[in-house]
């Protein structure tokens, strides 16, 4: 069972993420079997952020100086081997995900799910630095938001 703790650094989320611990552990018990771990306990972390904060993480971490989308900090644990395990850490820019500015709250949601699942398949281990893993990746995440879509009455 995967647990989610969710922090805020930016009043902005409170506009169109009302109980946002709730929404990505519900988001997480839609994803298919595979990835629910239903036999594990399995703990990460989501920060909240907005683009002045993920900026300086961007720079700091991975010396580009922009802000993005998204950040996955892997913990490094192996989490294939351990009963409980500590994935990493998740961090989410407010404005890449309210672009543009008056973005419907269904919308929004919907961003938020796909970039949530892009960061989580990097705590597990996927990346996309050659096309082959791009699209090992891209297939992952479609698989994945499909499964959630079908429950997305649950997030709207």
């Amino acid at each position: 069972m995967i647990s989610i703790k969710v922090l805020t650094d930016n009043d902005l989320w409170k506009k169109k993420l009302y109980k946002k611990e709730k929404f990505f552990n519900l988001l997480v018990k839609s994803f298919p079997k595979k990835y629910r771990f239903i036999n594990k306990r399995i703990d990460l972390t989501v920060l909240l952020s907005n683009n002045s904060n993920i900026k300086k993480l961007n720079k700091k971490f991975r010396k580009k100086n922009k802000p993005t989308d998204i950040l996955s900090f892997p913990s490094g644990e192996n989490y294939k081997k351990k009963k409980i395990s500590y994935l990493g850490d998740i961090i989410i820019s407010y404005e890449f995900m309210n672009k543009p500015k008056k973005t419907s709250l269904l919308a929004f949601k919907k961003r938020i799910i796909k970039i949530f699942i892009h960061g989580f398949l990097h705590l597990i281990g996927f990346d996309h630095l050659r096309t082959k893993d791009f699209k090992k990746m891209i297939k992952e995440e479609e698989k994945i938001f499909k499964s959630v879509n079908l429950n997305f009455e649950k997030f709207a």
